[in-house]
């Protein structure tokens, strides 16, 4: 982490707390002073900062994007917190879409890649009642975020870095520290429970007390999160890079067996743990070969070691298969992810045995040749059409035009 350990110049940022006196609200630490660089942030991100700015608006890139650079990371995506609403937001923007119900953001489509913009928060809403559609300011948004380590704010327009919550002194304590009051945090969205321990792992951060004994104490409220919720935090894990630590803090703090139940009773086991270093190790490799990793290649090294399959001399390559993917959906259960990405998964654990799926040719989908009567038939209806549209084209009253034929020469008249 390339962070100097005491800064030299730091502002203040002040607002009146409505008793006459100014209270500060925000450390801003200038260019110098942090190591966040235009050059490390997406071009369309700074492009869309800047035209959201001309419009008038404040942005900034927020969370994790700050947070991975300043860890010395290539950030993975770079989301964009403003002033603007979503309505106006989507009208600087061709390329931009509403979504979402509880909470209206933007997405802002440039080929695969997308680009999150989030309007400020407001934090008079009631946590408890669950409405998140209030709009506010920089300062209550900033302290809504979950954790301080993804709190700080960068303006590319002038390299300043805007801290609300003292995150920055965080990241030189490695510390990580909750913004949002524990006694609900982990009830109104328990998959902060798995990403706190997911940022425990990744940094080498530790989390504080409070943290960590709200985790153990509300691990069962991960049942409460939608299975869709969940297949996408899995993956997120699984393709990290950093499955295993990840994966062994979600079972120290009691979260695995909700998750993953039967995932859980196998994680003891040595093969196993080795089969996820390997897909840690193989993950780490493409992001730095620029390669990424399928997602049937990581289900096939996380699930390896724990497919068995019986007697594979009185079964077919065929039912060997249909064994196999039925462990898998049973393995990975509630998760669920495409079943053509279990498939390929099964068949590439297949191979490792030298057994190999015989799949059934597609039939060919025979086109009907037009019968005779039906071909003769549509050749008179669009042959008495094109008559009747010529005649609906003559004026009333006007006679067909005649045709006068051209004088045969001699030599058409003997057949010459």
């Amino acid at each position: 982490m390339v962070l100097a350990r005491r800064c030299g110049i730091v502002f203040r940022r002040y607002k009146n707390n409505g008793k006459g006196r100014s209270v500060p609200v925000a450390s801003i630490y200038p260019q110098g002073e942090h190591p966040v660089r235009n050059s490390q942030i997406d071009k369309d991100a700074l492009w869309a900062i800047r035209k959201i700015q001309q419009a008038g608006g404040e942005a900034y890139i927020v969370g994790g994007a700050i947070r991975d650079i300043i860890l010395g990371r290539a950030p993975k995506d770079f989301d964009i917190a403003t002033s603007l609403s979503p309505r106006q937001v989507q009208r600087l923007f061709w390329n931009a879409r509403i979504i979402g119900r509880r909470f209206r953001i933007v997405h802002l489509f440039f080929g695969q890649k997308i680009i999150e913009v989030t309007t400020f928060r407001s934090d008079e809403e009631n946590f408890e009642d669950g409405r998140n559609n209030v709009f506010g300011t920089i300062e209550q948004d900033a302290k809504r975020r979950d954790f301080s380590i993804n709190s700080l704010y960068y303006n590319p327009s002038n390299g300043q870095l805007l801290d609300f919550n003292d995150a920055l002194p965080d990241f030189r304590r490695h510390v990580i520290r909750s913004l949002i009051p524990l006694s609900y945090s982990f009830s109104e969205d328990p998959v902060r429970m798995i990403r706190a321990l997911k940022y425990q792992a990744t940094t080498g951060f530790r989390l504080k007390p409070d943290v960590r004994r709200a985790i153990k104490k509300n691990a069962a409220n991960i049942q409460q999160c939608s299975t869709s919720r969940l297949t996408e935090e899995v993956s997120k894990i699984l393709s990290s890079g950093s499955a295993l630590p990840i994966l062994s803090n979600l079972e120290k703090y009691g979260l695995v067996e909700y998750i993953l139940p039967q995932i859980s009773v196998y994680l003891g086991y040595d093969s196993v743990r080795k089969s996820i270093a390997e897909l840690d190790r193989v993950v780490s490799e493409g992001k730095a070969n620029g390669t990424p990793v399928q997602k049937e290649e990581i289900i096939y090294h996380f699930l390896r070691p724990m497919i068995v399959f019986p007697d594979a001399s009185s079964m077919t390559a065929e039912e060997l298969f249909k064994e196999g993917f039925r462990q898998a959906k049973i393995l990975l259960s509630p998760m669920t992810p495409p079943n053509y990405e279990l498939e390929r998964a099964v068949e590439m654990i297949m191979q490792d045995m030298g057994l190999r799926r015989q799949r059934k040719p597609e039939p060919r989908v025979r086109r009907k040749k037009p019968n005779a009567i039906i071909g003769r038939k549509r050749a008179a209806e669009e042959e008495l059409s094109t008559a009747a549209s010529g005649k609906k084209r003559r004026r009333k009253g006007q006679k067909r035009p005649v045709v006068q034929e051209a004088p045969k020469t001699m030599a058409e008249e003997h057949d010459l």
